[in-house]
């Protein structure tokens, strides 16, 4: 996966670079930095791709707005999901990554493939409802965040944030996009700062860590499956594997006969980059269930329902200056994730379809794919107008996630445990035993909290 010297394919025409090889090589700041490491850890941060985009895509609004939920509601109670969640999202993305690699497909493409069209078309479907409603919350948020510091209407930011999204992708690129809005993303590791700031109780924090705590209430329930669908999300499934498939046509391997088969390298590099992505996923992800545990649990904030609640987590940092913080995190966050939840439901689209489709091309030549990602924006667009608190569609979007996502990782299962698909390059005992365990998992949590939230409503 080259990073620093990667060469994008030809130029003019239908094609345009690879987004995911363009946002590694946009950044000339990290290249020039890059080149004063030892060459072990060049290397290192030579093989990180997809996996890295997918992790950093994975603290969305959505998924902020549920840690911050979390640790408000419930204070340190549930940083240890931040470890048992981590092997079981490596499992699942590395089982995409290494479909991708090794079929020369997206997701949709092999289960066209391999299943009927019933199977194709209800997977697609249930990534299509996650999506659309991920990406209503995930405006809404970045709207409401933006409101909090400028004091323009929510309700005319949604618009324009929508508009701009769909303009960028359809007559600029994916990967300019990313290119300049991931690194608002790295404010998000302001709550690490905040956290320590805000004098934690640390033996309470390595005992919530080490040692689970489960309470049998709808509301906690409902936040575990929150968790787990915010960082175990069925788009994430269809974008890994679709990128690495980008990945090897930015190399030119333009066919699927060119794409297939990976060799025993290229599978090691995609693991160090799965596992880089989704640990700095997971860091984030604990340290703002640990920073809104002290600063606003600890200070009987128990419920967050506005923005402003969720940016006071980030006072013991940056005062005042923490709800514009929080803002450029959202806004970061958002315009990185959006593009990647229209985009991965188009890919599941138009692979299903077998039509041609790709961020790399023009409108004009993927008619179908800009069509779904313009739908897919648009219906999530008419969402937000619906009168949900946008907070808590933040929230709950995540526990969509968590409730569609078990069908669709019993797919990625069978896929990468099947010969006929991955040929010698099958899930070893202990991927594939961590991916049945996610899926059961995911499975039993979404039938708990249905059930308690019918006998104890939260």
């Amino acid at each position: 996966m080259p990073w620093l010297s990667a060469a994008a394919p030809g130029s003019g025409g239908a094609g345009r670079p690879s987004p995911t090889v363009l946002l590694k090589n946009g950044a000339r700041g990290l290249r020039s930095v890059a080149t004063f490491l030892p060459a072990r850890l060049r290397g290192f941060f030579a093989d990180l791709g997809p996996g890295l985009i997918t992790g950093a895509a994975d603290d969305d609004p959505s998924g902020i707005s549920t840690y911050s939920v979390t640790g408000a509601a419930f204070g340190y109670a549930q940083l240890w999901t931040a470890l048992f969640s981590f092997p079981l999202m490596v499992a699942v993305q590395l089982m995409c990554s290494r479909l991708g690699m090794v079929t020369g497909r997206g997701l949709a493409g092999v289960i066209r493939r391999r299943y009927r069209r019933r199977v194709l078309w209800t997977a697609c479907a249930l990534l299509a409802v996650a999506n659309v409603f991920n990406i209503g919350a995930d405006l809404g948020g970045m709207a409401e965040a933006t409101e909090m510091v400028t004091g323009i209407d929510s309700r005319i930011l949604v618009p324009a944030y929508a508009a701009l999204i769909v303009s960028l992708l359809f007559w600029s690129s994916y990967r300019r996009i990313a290119r300049v809005f991931k690194w608002l993303t790295l404010v998000l590791f302001a709550y690490v700062g905040a956290g320590i700031l805000a004098a934690p109780d640390w033996h309470a924090i390595v005992r919530a860590t080490l040692v689970p705590h489960v309470e049998p209430t709808a509301a906690y329930i409902a936040t575990f499956v929150g968790i787990l669908g915010t960082t175990i999300s069925p788009y994430l499934f269809f974008w890994q594997a679709g990128q690495e498939v980008e990945e090897e046509r930015a190399r030119g391997r333009r066919t699927v006969a060119e794409r297939e088969g990976a060799t025993g390298v290229e599978l090691r590099r995609a693991k160090v980059d799965v596992l880089t992505g989704m640990f700095l996923s997971n860091f984030v992800m604990y340290f703002v269930i640990l920073t809104t545990a002290a600063s606003l649990h600890a200070h009987g904030v128990t419920e967050i329902t506005t923005a402003q609640q969720a940016a006071e987590a980030l006072r013991p940092l940056a005062g005042d200056r923490a709800y514009w913080l929080f803002t450029l995190g959202i806004i970061g966050t958002g315009m990185l994730s959006v593009p990647i939840l229209a985009g991965s439901c188009a890919y599941a689209i138009a692979e299903a379809g077998a039509w041609r489709g790709s961020l790399d091309d023009r409108p004009k030549d993927a008619r179908g794919f800009y069509a779904v990602l313009a739908i897919a924006m648009g219906v999530g667009l008419l969402l937000d107008f619906a009168g949900f608190n946008a907070v808590a569609m933040l929230f709950w979007s995540a526990v969509v996630n968590g409730v569609l996502a078990p069908p669709l990782i019993v797919l990625v299962v069978l896929l990468t445990s099947d010969p006929k698909v991955m040929g010698a390059r099958v899930n070893g005992r202990s991927l594939r035993l961590l991916g049945w365990t996610t899926a059961v998992v995911m499975t039993v949590a979404a039938a708990v909290m249905m059930v308690t939230t019918i006998v104890q409503p939260a």
